[in-house]
């Protein structure tokens, strides 16, 4: 995991979430005060009628609008001095809770490679998030807050400027895995459950942690919310578009983080950090979508902007791609990533993902079409058991578009002449991942393995395994030994970290 003392960060047009960054490596609590003032709790209406003015929403990718989900929270509890009268019409007082039994959590997964805007507050300005976060919860009638992470060094800030605040908010420390910031996969971990996704559409602000009314946001988002507060709305939107005003924070070529008000051209955030956008630019993360150099020149940071050239601001990230590495091989070698870091709960993930890394194996080979890739990609679109198959599906159709001049030659050649460097960010191998292996040597083509792991191997025309190019989930590790151990010609084997996971699992 890359530290944060590693990342640079500055703002375009003047700070705000990072107002003090240039004179502090981090904000304690005094330094906080003294940059951002003391902290205001304004009464839950008012909270309300801040948000919806400056139109806020959350800033993890999903940009849910702020206000609708802290009403929603709010209507299913009830302060224990509140009048039953305040009731909205058809709700009983037996549908209600006591404001203590509501839950503010800080989403604080940062599972994609190549962000760490959200790391950058925890570590340097944990303050601000936490000013946010009390505010929320005091508009809430609770003292019950949950600051969740998935790095030491964000939570050995966050501890400390707990501790400095004597507030009761707790740090729960969550996997570090692309599907850790999924809200169902951030309930179920400080639940103490499998973090994973849930099954079915389970709504936090109805049933969160504990099975209490839980507000469940991004670390950005608290922060912005106490920047909201601070400023007034008319200030906050004193910057930004009428639409969107404000500011957001971005991680540009996976080193950068830059504060920039919305409406700025993605050329103009590119040109500053000093990054060309090279063959395409990704925005939005590998859930997000790809914009050819003609899209870049056009797009500008907001929600519309992006939309209006087929691109999305998503959680922020901004990937440029450099001259030199074939396109097509670094998304072959994202979506085999995501397939890898599914949970494994439905068949989108299961079984479609691998059968969008396959077609993209062949279409690199100049074996298949981009429509066989769109026909894979399609398949699972709105059927998964959280966002995964369709945010990697968006990713792969979006590279169809943008990178139609490199594909074409791996059509008709089988190559575009260039390698694939590995250029986008992925995490460092611990060692425990692993991949299916076939010993040619051995294999006579009996197909058991293709029948009992289906999600990794499949047959080819004369009966012979085709292995899919990626680590092995850890929710099919047993089934892969299984496959191993069941294997007629033992011809099929694992690589690097699966050969331990017997012994770390029994």
């Amino acid at each position: 995991m890359t530290s944060t003392s590693t990342i640079t960060v500055s703002n375009l047009g003047g700070p705000r979430l990072t107002l003090g960054f240039d004179r502090f490596d981090r904000l304690d609590l005094e330094r906080h005060q003294a940059v951002h003032g003391k902290l205001r709790t304004p009464l839950l209406d008012e909270i309300v009628k801040a948000a919806e003015q400056v139109g806020m929403r959350g800033r993890g990718g999903a940009g849910f609008p702020f206000a609708r989900k802290l009403m929603a929270v709010a209507a299913r509890v009830v302060h224990p001095s509140a009048d039953q009268t305040d009731l909205l019409p058809g709700e009983g007082a037996d549908d209600r809770l006591p404001g203590e039994d509501a839950v503010v959590v800080v989403n604080g997964a940062e599972g994609e490679p190549g962000s760490f805007k959200d790391k950058v507050l925890l570590t340097r300005a944990p303050h601000l998030v936490l000013d946010g976060a009390q505010i929320a919860a005091t508009a809430l009638g609770t003292q019950r807050i949950v600051v969740a992470v998935e790095n030491d060094e964000a939570a050995r800030s966050v501890r400390a400027a707990i501790t400095e605040r004597r507030m009761p908010a707790r740090v729960v420390r969550l996997t570090e895995r692309f599907i850790s910031g999924e809200s169902g996969s951030v309930v179920r971990a400080i639940n103490g459950d499998v973090p994973i996704p849930f099954g079915v559409k389970v709504r936090a602000a109805e049933s969160g942690v504990d099975g209490c009314p839980t507000l469940l946001s991004n670390t950005e988002t608290f922060a912005q919310l106490a920047v909201l507060t601070s400023l007034g709305p008319d200030l906050y939107a004193s910057v930004g578009t009428e639409d969107e005003p404000g500011t957001t924070l971005l991680t540009v070529g996976g080193t950068q983080v830059v504060e920039a008000p919305y409406d700025t051209p993605l050329t103009a955030v590119l040109e500053y950090c000093g990054v060309p956008a090279g063959q395409g630019v990704l925005v939005g993360g590998y859930h997000g979508m790809w914009l050819d150099p003609p899209a870049v020149r056009r797009a500008r940071l907001s929600g519309k902007g992006m939309r209006a050239v087929g691109g999305t601001v998503g959680a922020g990230i901004v990937l440029p791609l450099p001259e030199g590495t074939c396109p097509l091989g670094e998304v072959t070698r994202i979506a085999s990533y995501l397939a890898a870091q599914s949970a494994g709960q439905c068949g989108p993930c299961r079984m479609g993902l691998p059968d969008v890394v396959r077609a993209l194996n062949a279409l690199t080979e100049g074996a298949a079409s981009v429509e066989d890739v769109r026909r894979a990609a399609a398949v699972g679109m709105g059927r998964g058991a959280c966002g995964h198959p369709d945010g990697t599906a968006r990713f792969v159709l979006s590279a169809m578009d943008a990178f139609a001049a490199d594909i074409a030659e791996h059509r008709y050649g089988g190559t575009c002449g260039q390698s694939t460097f590995g250029v986008l960010p992925l995490p460092v191998p611990d060692g425990s991942e692993g991949r299916v292996a076939i010993d040619w040597s051995r294999c006579d083509g009996h197909g058991l393995c293709a029948y009992l792991v289906p999600e990794l191997i499949q047959l080819d025309r004369y009966g012979f395994p085709v292995v899919l190019g990626t680590d092995i989930p850890a929710w099919m590790e047993r089934d892969v030994q299984r496959a191993v151990s069941m294997c007629p010609a033992l011809a099929l084997r694992v690589t690097n970290g699966m050969s331990r996971s017997p012994a770390r699992r029994s």
